[in-house]
């Protein structure tokens, strides 16, 4: 099979032959249909985060076919079309059994980013228990971007606890800022989009954002302060994770207002102990998102209540080239395909 290999950092990766692997007893071969890319991706090149044995395929949002399965498998069949749920979980700890996956106290793995290769090749071999069944109205590229955009993005508005009427800015559209801006709208929430690249404002308001912003710090605060009455936002949800956007989402929130934190970086955010208890402020962190999560994108997307984010399709030998992309901005999400 034809892979992308990860063999030595800030390096370009490198498109290999590679054997097919076989399925384990509760094991899935799944042969992948799409991949997404995301800043993830970016982190692993620049050794940031996760630190996977050299060499490595990476790749975390996967959408395919199963194209066999091993003896103990009986929840599954080749044909069937599947995303892969990427956090390789025990299913016993306290986490696992209170519905937060991705907190796991024995996480074996995670597909494509530690200890598991992932879709950046034509197969993939992994335990049953990571497939997630994709409705037939979901495309493999849509299915693929559930698999972390998507799943992600509901867990970071559950987290939020947005309600209808409320006034929620939203830093960073890029994949999962893009569903977040939906699902807000459509939870009846109003959406201030944030964007360091403003050629981004026309794809934030299709994604339902009523304002988008890209300025200064200073005049972020005093435009947010004029738009929300003077009061501040009712949420702030930070998919970029720098000091710069942690502090004006944090200096944007009304008294009693909810930041959330999905995107991380090396920074570190200086915050005021005053300003959080005198305002009863509160800092949300929030990891990808849980099975049920990506289970419900996949549900929302076949019902026609999520629109798709996919704007970029290259091929597995382009693969530098649309990370090159991810790395100079793009809106949306950058899918590899494998028709």
């Amino acid at each position: 099979m034809k892979a992308a290999c990860l063999r030595q950092l800030g390096e370009p990766l490198a498109l290999e032959e590679l054997p097919k692997p076989g399925p384990a007893a509760d094991e899935a071969l799944v042969r992948v249909r799409a991949c997404g890319i995301d800043g993830t991706d970016l982190k692993l090149l620049d050794g940031f985060g996760y630190a996977p044995s050299l060499p490595f395929i990476m790749g975390h949002e996967v959408a395919g076919e199963v194209a066999a399965v091993g003896a103990d498998v009986t929840d599954f069949a080749p044909g069937d079309r599947v995303a892969v749920y990427n956090f390789i979980t025990c299913n016993t700890c306290v986490y696992c059994r209170s519905f937060r996956d991705q907190l796991c106290l024995n996480m074996r793995g995670i597909v494509g980013i530690l200890e598991r290769p992932g879709g950046y090749a034509e197969y993939l071999s992994l335990p049953a228990q990571q497939l997630i069944r994709m409705p037939d109205a979901v495309s493999f590229a849509d299915g693929a971007t559930c698999c972390d955009a998507g799943m992600t993005a509901l867990r970071a508005v559950d987290r939020a606890a947005a309600r209808i009427g409320d006034m929620a800015l939203v830093i960073g559209i890029g994949g999962v800022g893009s569903i977040v801006t939906q699902l807000l709208k459509a939870a009846g929430v109003t959406v201030i989009a944030v964007d360091i690249d403003a050629a981004k404002e026309a794809w934030a308001r299709q994604q339902g954002a009523a304002t988008f912003l890209s300025t200064a710090a200073d005049e972020l605060l005093n435009q947010l302060r004029s738009l929300s009455g003077g009061i501040g936002v009712d949420c702030a949800i930070d998919v970029v994770g720098l000091e710069s956007t942690m502090a004006a989402g944090f200096a944007a929130l009304r008294p009693g207002g909810r930041m959330v934190v999905v995107g991380y970086t090396p920074d570190l955010f200086p915050l005021s102990g005053k300003e959080l208890a005198q305002n009863e402020k509160e800092v949300i962190g929030t990891r990808a998102g849980r099975r049920n999560d990506l289970a419900r994108c996949l549900d929302l997307y076949a019902a026609g209540r999520l629109r798709s984010i996919v704007r970029r399709r290259y091929r597995l030998d382009q693969v530098n080239e649309a990370l090159a992309l991810l790395r100079a901005g793009v809106a949306g999400r950058i899918v590899l395909t494998f028709d």
